[in-house]
């Protein structure tokens, strides 16, 4: 007998698409019935963007559950979720909806399940106001790998905004449980590399001249390090549609990855799309956390699920991970703390611990 539905009110916080992914995730994997109401209430086209709806579509085939009310432009859903089941699963947002975004409501799902996954996202893979494929597979990967699991992220093919056409394949077995993590100690910047590119009709000087901008910019503020970002063409049989943009990766001696990224746009110049990436690189190595503005709230909800107390140092808490925080105590009953860090090295800088006593979750199946 299913109990009682949680109600979540999709308005709050962030009020947007990440509300639906942590919600309908945990409910999946508590085996909570959700109601999600007010979905996107505050956004210049409210409810259900069809990203939003497959993913819903996804989980809700990952664990055989029940949807209602999920169609586009709605703004409440029922969801209903039964066992999670592995195997191959299937998600197409149709658009350039982010590939990533499916992989963020659908990951902590087969960790899960029954036996291995293979999920096949299609999509955008460097699209805007979302992760790029990139930052997936060079920072959150090694970093949500802490958690005691591995995953293979096979990049088919790249799309960009408008039209999508990514694809991306992600294979995963499920764990008995997943290990709190410990991110606590910055170390000192020793690599920053990247790559800068251009797809479809988009010249070769475009990713030269993002590299060599981005290069110079951050030259000035770290002198005694090679910056090593690499211009790049991409196959054509890897790319569908034009675009261009880079991702800049810093590295530190206790194995630390924080990352800057930007993409080209009608009528930007290469140079400004460069200079941007390396300031959000640089503002992220200024606060002294040891994750970067990006990775804090997807770590949240595998925080919640560990085993044991995780603690992660980061900069300003962001609107994204205060509101996943917000969810995984309602929905998973996880305790978090968020406090401004009392070290000596951090008292000039806006630095913040977050722990988090993990619930516990064990695999049924395994």
């Amino acid at each position: 007998m299913a109990g009682q539905r949680v109600e979540v009110d999709g308005g709050i916080m962030e009020g947007g698409g990440q509300i639906l992914r942590v919600s309908t995730a945990l409910s999946c994997l508590l085996g909570l019935p959700l109601r999600v109401q007010k979905i996107r209430a505050g956004r210049s086209t409210p409810g259900l963007r069809p990203q939003h709806l497959s993913g819903l579509e996804m989980i809700r085939d990952l664990c055989d559950g029940q949807l209602e009310g999920a169609e586009i432009g709605s703004t409440e859903i029922m969801f209903t979720p039964e066992k999670i089941k592995g195997g191959v699963h299937t998600a197409d947002t149709k658009t350039a909806g982010s590939v990533c975004l499916l992989m963020q409501v659908s990951m902590p799902c087969v960790l899960f399940a029954a036996s291995p996954s293979e999920l096949r996202l299609k999509g955008g893979t460097n699209a805007e106001m979302a992760p790029q494929i990139d930052y997936t597979a060079m920072v959150f990967k090694p970093i949500v790998e802490k958690f005691g699991f591995q995953f293979n992220c096979d990049i088919k093919m790249r799309g960009y905004y408008p039209k999508g056409g990514g694809e991306v394949i992600v294979r995963m077995s499920p764990v008995k449980q997943l290990n709190p993590i410990n991110l606590m100690d910055r170390g000192s910047v020793t690599k920053i590399y990247g790559r800068a590119f251009v797809a479809g009709v988009l010249p070769f000087k475009v990713a030269k001249d993002m590299a060599a901008a981005a290069v110079r910019c951050i030259r000035k503020e770290i002198r005694d390090l090679y910056v090593n970002i690499q211009p790049v063409q991409e196959p054509k049989d890897q790319a569908f549609g034009n675009g261009n943009g880079i991702i800049i990766i810093a590295e530190t001696s206790t194995g630390c990855l924080f990352a800057g990224s930007s993409l080209g746009k009608r009528g930007v110049n290469a140079d400004k799309v460069g200079i941007e990436a390396a300031e959000m690189l640089l503002a992220n190595l200024r606060h002294g956390g040891a994750v970067d503005e990006y990775l804090q709230d997807q770590l949240i909800i595998f925080m919640a699920l560990a085993c044991g107390v995780s603690r992660i140092k980061t900069g300003p808490v962001t609107l994204h991970t205060q509101t996943a925080i917000h969810f995984a105590e309602q929905l998973a009953k996880a305790k978090f703390s968020v406090k401004k860090s009392e070290d000596e090295d951090d008292a000039s800088k806006d630095t913040y611990i977050i722990e988090c006593q993990g619930i516990g979750m064990t695999n049924p199946y395994l």
